[in-house]
C-alpha cells in the first residue's frame, strides 16, 4: 500500500470511530439543532408578526427569510462539538495510545472533522424539516437545493477545522464549550435576522464585511430561487480561507502537542 493509502484507510479508522460515538450519545451529536431551532419557533412565533410587518411582508414571509439565516446558525452551533471531542481525546489519554500506534497522525483529526461534517448535515436536516413543518416555503429547484447541501457542506467543513484547532488549544472541556461561541454568535451580527441595511451604520459595515453575511445571503438566493450575484464566490472564498487556516493551525497545534 502507499503512504496515501494507509493516510485513507487510517482516516476511515478514526472517522468509523467518532461515527460510533456520535450514535452512542446522540443527544451530544444531534444536541446542537436544538439551539437553531429554538430560535426559529421563537423569533417565528413571538417577533415574527412584527418583523414581517416592519419588512412589508406578515410571519410567513419572515418565516422564509429567517430560515436560511438559522439553517447557516446550525452550521455554526455544530463547531461545539468538535472542539470538545478534540479536547476530550487530547486530555483524557488517548492520544498517547495512539502515538504508540502505527496510524497516520492526519487521520486523528481528518476522523473528527468529516464525522463532524456528517453529524452537522443530519442535525441541518431536522432544523429543515421543522422549519418545513410550520409553514417555510422554499421556491428552489433539485440543482439549486444541491447548490445549497454543498455550500453548507463547505461552510460547516471551514468552521469544523476551525473548531479543530480551538479544541487542540483548550486545556479542559469547559474551555473547548466556550472558545466556539464566537464563531456560533457572528451569525447574530449579520443578516440571518434583519437584513444589514436596516442595521445602525457601524454594525451594517461590521455585517456586511463579515463572511457569515455572504453565506446567508448565498443560501437564501438558492433556496428562494433569486439571484445570488457575487455572494456566492465570496461565501466559497471565506470557506476556503477559513478552511486553511484551521487546517494549518490544528496541524501545528497537533504536532507541538504530540512530540515525543
Amino acid at each position: 500500500m502507499s503512504t496515501l493509502s494507509y493516510a485513507v484507510h487510517d482516516s476511515m479508522t478514526m472517522l468509523r470511530r467518532n461515527i460510533k460515538h456520535a450514535l452512542r450519545y446522540p443527544g451530544v451529536s444531534l444536541g446542537a439543532s436544538m439551539m437553531p431551532i429554538m430560535m426559529l419557533l421563537l423569533f417565528v412565533y413571538a417577533f415574527g408578526d412584527s418583523i414581517g410587518s416592519g419588512m412589508g411582508g406578515g410571519r410567513d414571509a419572515y418565516l422564509n427569510y429567517l430560515t436560511p439565516g438559522i439553517i447557516i446558525m446550525g452550521v455554526a452551533a455544530g463547531s461545539m462539538s468538535t472542539s470538545i471531542a478534540v479536547c476530550t481525546d487530547m486530555t483524557e489519554g488517548i492520544i498517547n495510545r495512539f502515538r504508540t500506534m502505527n496510524i497516520t497522525r492526519s487521520s486523528f483529526m481528518t476522523g473528527h472533522v468529516v464525522g463532524s461534517v456528517l453529524t452537522t448535515m443530519v442535525s441541518l436536516v431536522l432544523v429543515v424539516g421543522v422549519a418545513l413543518a410550520i409553514g417555510f416555503r422554499p421556491d428552489a429547484n433539485p440543482l439549486e437545493w444541491l447548490a445549497a447541501a454543498g455550500l453548507l457542506t463547505a461552510i460547516a467543513f471551514a468552521v469544523t477545522w476551525l473548531s479543530c484547532a480551538l479544541g487542540l488549544i483548550s486545556k479542559t472541556v469547559e474551555s473547548a464549550s466556550n472558545k466556539p461561541l464566537l464563531v456560533q454568535f457572528l451569525p447574530f451580527l449579520g443578516s440571518a435576522f434583519v437584513p444589514a441595511e436596516s442595521m445602525s451604520p457601524g454594525l451594517r459595515w461590521f455585517a456586511e464585511y463579515q463572511p457569515f453575511t455572504p453565506m446567508t445571503e448565498t443560501l437564501r438566493g438558492l433556496l428562494s430561487g433569486s439571484e445570488i450575484g457575487n455572494d456566492g464566490w465570496v461565501s466559497l472564498a471565506w470557506c476556503a480561507g477559513i478552511a486553511l487556516v484551521g487546517y494549518v493551525w490544528s496541524r501545528s497545534l497537533f504536532n507541538s502537542n504530540t512530540k515525543r
